[in-house]
């Protein structure tokens, strides 16, 4: 138990979030460039013939430029074995963001210098502290104007409503950008630019604040402003409190530029320092220790065809607790049945390899021959339990789809099945109806252009598509309770159900949810399908 118990206390399992375009795939490149992971780093969005970043591995991400499903990397760094969940930056893509965030034990969060805290940073942010995990942040960009420092982290406590902790601070942006001044080491590293993008680790030039031979390097004003700053920052800051990262009340603040490499380094070193082993999880039986002898783990993601070659399905599994061994027996216990875990693999975006053991905190690929859906739970505990649910959210856009080629029934049930199993869109259909007219629901209307490509490139199947003008989705509760068929509603309500057989109503406006729960007493809605 030794053994496990000190590889369980070296696991850092951690999400990387963002606004869309702040630079988080690009940072996620350069801490496994670090890790030795990978040689070069890839330019997210290059010109013709530069590489494709690692971490986006469907054909569709490397086209557009942007993630669109969660990627799993792993890493050794410092005697540290690091999971990184990248998550799509995109908004139309946030529920699988949502679903990651279940599965990490901290969360770093990437602001673009000149931005700011952008929507899709709130809504991302709302998901952490609803959990209570670790927040780091990285303002990155600082190679290009950016705004005050002060400025940006007035916004991030008024906006976010969590306290900051600048662990290092920036002398001057853009063109001015002379590097940063660590305030625990009171030392400066300077910014030296280094290749055309900085895709080599960057050098450290180190200095004391005080120095007169500082002038020479940052410019007498850039000096005695950051003196002024440093100032300030000791005497009004937030203290560092250790207790209040651990409980995501208080985030650590670093600055600087993933696409240079500057500050990459010391942010993971200090983020590996300050961040927690495998944390505990709450279950139906109670808290489940990452430390005790028993395995468990839970599916938080599903992925369809990652290899073309062979048409498979991926569950992505949590490990929880315990230590896991390819071909170990285990309960599914939402199937009630033992499952033999003979083909797992661990990810590096699209590359896998076999893995032969694995522990808490890690994140295992595991063969799924149809039976796991998102939420279930895998355990060899002699008494079943179940860790809490993943919540199904609303989507917001609706939309009719059939298949072109009425032959091809088959292969189009089998793709809109399986990629709703994966949770990348929701699938409706009239109550006690068959699968012949689909309603697709999806959080961000870009998620119907994935739909179409993955039908017509992993299923050769082509898809005719009809917007409807549904925007609000209510789960009824207590549907077992009441006849859904008989409720009093407007016309332009919608009664259909999911593919658990939930009873849902799908509306046009706000208004209609209101009418719906005054004219139907005890009727019971929720915004989220649990």
């Amino acid at each position: 138990m030794k053994e496990t118990e000190s590889q369980i206390r070296r696991r850092r399992t951690f999400a990387i979030i963002s606004h869309p375009d702040a630079g988080k795939t690009t940072l996620t490149e350069k801490l496994l460039l670090y890790g030795g992971a990978i040689q070069q780093a890839g330019i997210v969005k290059g010109k013709k013939g530069a590489r494709a970043a690692v971490s986006d591995w469907m054909e569709i991400e490397k086209q557009r430029g942007i993630s669109v499903t969660s990627s799993v990397l792993q890493f050794e760094y410092n005697d540290r074995c690091i999971n990184i969940l990248d998550t799509p930056g995109h908004q139309d893509f946030s529920e699988d963001t949502y679903r990651t965030l279940m599965a990490a034990d901290s969360a770093v969060m990437v602001i673009d210098g000149a931005k700011g805290v952008e929507a899709q940073t709130k809504k991302l942010f709302k998901v952490c502290a609803m959990r209570g995990i670790p927040l780091f942040t990285f303002v990155n960009k600082m190679d290009r104007d950016a705004r005050n420092p002060f400025d940006l982290l007035e916004e991030i406590e008024q906006v976010l409503g969590i306290e900051t902790y600048p662990m290092n601070w920036p002398i001057g942006s853009g063109k001015e950008f002379k590097g940063v001044y660590d305030r625990n080491a009171k030392e400066i590293l300077a910014f030296r630019s280094v290749g055309k993008v900085g895709t080599q680790q960057a050098e450290k030039i180190e200095a004391h604040l005080g120095d007169s031979n500082l002038d020479d390097l940052l410019t007498p004003e850039l000096h005695q402003t950051l003196c002024d700053d440093i100032e300030l920052l000791d005497g009004a800051a937030y203290e560092f409190d250790k207790e209040k990262v651990d409980a995501g009340k208080l985030t650590p603040v670093f600055f600087g530029s993933a696409l240079t490499n500057f500050g990459v380094e010391p942010f993971l070193a200090d983020f590996l320092r300050l961040t927690t082993p495998p944390l505990a999880r709450h279950a139906s039986c109670g808290v489940i220790d990452p430390y005790s002898d028993e395995f468990s783990g839970f599916v938080f993601k599903i992925q369809a065809n990652m290899n073309k070659a062979h048409r498979d399905r991926i569950a992505f599994v949590r490990i929880c607790s315990g230590k896991f061994e390819r071909g170990m027996d285990v309960l599914h216990v939402q199937g009630g049945k033992k499952v033999k875990l003979a083909q797992s693999t661990q990810m590096m975006a699209s590359e896998r390899e076999i893995v032969d053991e694995a522990y808490a905190g890690d994140i295992i690929g595991i063969f799924d021959p149809g039976i796991f859906s998102i939420g279930d739970t895998i355990t060899t505990a002699k008494t079943p339990f179940t860790f809490d649910g993943i919540p199904t959210f609303a989507p917001e856009h609706f939309a009719r789809v059939s298949q072109v080629d009425t032959m091809k029934r088959k292969q189009f049930v089998k793709g809109i099945e399986q990629i709703a199993q994966e949770g990348a869109i929701q699938i409706f259909k009239e109550l006690d109806g068959g699968m012949e007219e689909v309603i697709v629901g999806v959080v961000g209307v870009l998620q119907f252009e994935v739909l179409e490509y993955r039908l017509k490139n992993e299923y050769n199947v082509d898809i005719r598509m009809q917007r409807l003008p549904y925007g609000f989705i209510r789960w009824i509760d207590n549907a077992d309770e009441i006849d859904v068929k008989s409720l009093s509603l407007t016309s332009d309500t919608r009664r259909v159900e999911d593919f658990k057989d939930r009873k849902l109503l799908l509306f046009t406006s706000a208004w209609n949810i209101t009418w719906a729960e005054e004219h139907n007493k005890g009727l019971m809605l929720s915004e989220v399908g649990r």
